[in-house]
């Protein structure tokens, strides 16, 4: 938790965020926190987390809390139970409601049933009822039953006087994801503890990826680190040695020389910042010459791509000049042949590369994904490409400092997909099939750093940088 100055600036920029969004009869801005979750029986949870987006605002990281933002009068209440003789007894003594109001600056707390109350006030008086796209279907259920809205329509976005707001608030999206883009000094610094808790994580895979190890072991060594240091992992660890497979959570295999081992994994700090890093590792502890050419391919066009990022820059273009690049060192190797701006414009990259270079971090490893990936990666600036790997690319914004971002540009050879593009002629004659067909068994390979906009360029944070090119990969490995 911030200081409590932190979440009332907060709140108070939503409020001016939503009066220039809605206009005359504003109404009220409801915010759900998450319930408990029973893993497989009740009074056995899941870990509880928060929502992010009742965390970002009210900063309460506990279940059954939820809050209310009076737009038209700026009255704010945050809502909750305190513990009774049970609870005591099982947890001990409690903060009050009412202190935990205190440590984020609202005055005005109540039991969570005045939630209930509030909402149906406000639906029974004809003032709009704004809110976010839940992603739990509790929550999905309780705002239904609450402001009227067809199950179906929860999760549906839209601005609040198409229909008197019967779905998710388009205002309230647009406001939250304006605000939560943008990261302060305070997130800025629990995200750089995250990343620190990334480079603990992917070292101990490197050290773990040895032949004859299993998969699983190397898993639970990395996530064991973010439990210890920090609430756990980000998201769930992909590490495979079918790195063709983009996200790949089978981690049933041996350790095989020859092969190589992606690791895409990252941490949480207590306060819920995220860390999302890529490495790519030679099971034998050497690259062949084959995964070394790929492999230097990979890691340059992610330095390019870094150099490209900064304040006015649009991440669409730091996309498609990573991409460019890479298709002119694939020709360079007779796997594409043509004019390579053509290959750009036709989305031949996405043969290689389906996914998009990268996309906003923050609370979520996939920063608001919940709230809508248009909204948080393209807002009115630019409409999606119909292309694969164009059209998965999750961030084309121009650049602002406190922007952060993941830079994981990525070639992968997916059989599957080479013989569809071969099969359909998706591919234009651009394509080179027999070079492809000695790649079938080679996986693939993605190498990702996060990275902070700033008011002179940007930084990848963390206080370290994991080994990256191919040469520094080869010899940290042959000390370890």
């Amino acid at each position: 938790m911030f200081e409590a100055s932190v979440y009332v600036n907060r709140r108070k920029a939503l409020l001016d965020r939503m009066s220039s969004l809605v206009n005359g009869n504003k109404g009220i801005a409801v915010f759900l926190g998450n319930m408990d979750a029973a893993m497989n029986y009740r009074g056995n949870d899941y870990k509880f987390r928060q929502d992010s987006s009742f965390l970002y605002f009210w900063g309460v990281d506990e279940p059954a809390f939820a809050a209310v933002l009076d737009l038209d009068s700026g009255d704010e209440c945050l809502y909750g139970n305190d513990v009774d003789i049970d609870d005591i007894i099982w947890m001990g003594p409690q903060p009050s409601v009412a202190s935990k109001g205190e440590l984020i600056g609202c005055k005005a707390t109540a039991p969570l049933a005045g939630f209930d109350k509030a909402v149906a006030q406000a639906v029974s008086a004809g003032r709009p009822v704004h809110f976010l796209p839940p992603a739990r279907y509790y929550n999905t259920m309780k705002l239904s039953s609450l402001t009227g809205v067809a199950l179906e329509s929860v999760r549906k976005v839209a601005p609040m006087d198409v229909d008197s707001g019967r779905h998710a608030s388009e205002e309230l999206v647009k406001a939250v994801v304006s605000l939560r883009l943008i990261k302060e000094q305070c997130e800025i610094d629990e995200i750089d503890k995250a990343c620190d808790l990334g480079y603990l994580m992917h070292t101990e895979a490197r050290r773990g990826c040895k032949p004859g190890m299993l998969e699983q072991e190397i898993v639970g060594r990395m996530e064991g680190i973010t439990l210890s240091k920090g609430w756990g992992v980000s998201f769930t660890t992909i590490l495979s040695q079918n790195g063709e497979t983009l996200h790949n959570h089978s981690h049933h295999q041996i350790i095989t020389p020859g092969r190589l081992l992606v690791v895409d994994a990252g941490a949480e700090s207590n306060t819920h910042y995220a860390s999302d890093f890529t490495r790519t590792y030679p099971c034998s502890g050497k690259f062949t010459t084959k995964q070394r050419e790929i492999y230097d391919i990979v890691q340059q066009a992610n330095d390019l791509a870094f150099s490209l990022t900064g304040p006015g820059t649009s991440y669409w273009d730091v996309h498609c000049a990573t991409v460019r690049y890479m298709l002119e060192q694939l020709k360079a190797l007779d796997f594409v042949r043509g004019d390579v701006d053509e290959m750009v414009a036709a989305g031949i990259s996405g043969l290689f590369m389906p996914h998009g270079l990268g996309h906003n971090m923050g609370m979520d490893v996939h920063d608001m994904e919940d709230l809508g990936e248009n909204y948080v990666g393209y807002g009115d600036e630019r409409q999606r490409s119909p292309l694969l790997g164009m059209g998965n690319l999750r961030m084309a914004r121009n650049l602002k400092p406190g922007h952060i971002v993941t830079d994981e540009p990525g070639i992968y050879f997916i059989p599957a997909l080479i013989e569809q593009w071969k099969r359909e002629g998706t591919d234009k004659g651009f394509v080179n099939y027999a070079k492809l067909a000695e790649y079938y068994d080679f996986g693939g390979i993605r190498l990702e750093d996060d990275v902070l906009v700033t008011p002179e360029g940007a930084r990848r944070l963390g206080s370290r940088r994991l080994p990256i090119t191919s040469t520094e990969v080869e010899e940290v490995m042959a000390k370890e």
